[in-house]
């Protein structure tokens, strides 16, 4: 084997090993033992308005496809100990509106405050 393709190989190896540590902070390590029901998980989000179309687990996490109450498509991933939400991904139909995610802008009063960037130290 040559030099050159020996540092290929070493490289195209070392991207392998790196590349799955990258998305390893995604994953959920709650215990099998301390999961809560997928049914209970499924109330939660139909509460919210959400038709869910399937619960599977991917990646120690339950994730979560269906669609709001607008028609929107969502996929979630949930701790399954907690049912705290991980991520959320929305993908909006025509009337969709992310406020309905992120809730409106608020608009600040202005005391006297800079909005503006800041520098440190005194101004002269």
């Amino acid at each position: 084997m040559t030099l050159v393709r020996r540092c290929a190989a070493i490289a195209a190896l070392a991207a392998l090993a790196t590349s799955g540590s990258a998305f390893a902070d995604n994953d959920c390590t709650d215990p099998i033992s301390e999961w809560k029901p997928r049914e209970l998980l499924r109330q939660e989000v139909e509460r919210r308005g959400w038709t869910v179309q399937r619960i599977k687990v991917d990646d120690g996490c339950y994730e979560v496809r269906g669609t709001d109450r607008l028609g929107n498509k969502v996929k979630a991933k949930y701790a399954p100990a907690s049912l705290r939400m991980r991520s959320l991904e929305v993908e909006f139909g025509p009337n969709g509106d992310a406020s309905d995610y992120a809730g409106p802008v608020q608009a600040k009063e202005n005391r006297g405050e800079r909005t503006g960037p800041t520098t440190k130290g005194s101004i002269q």
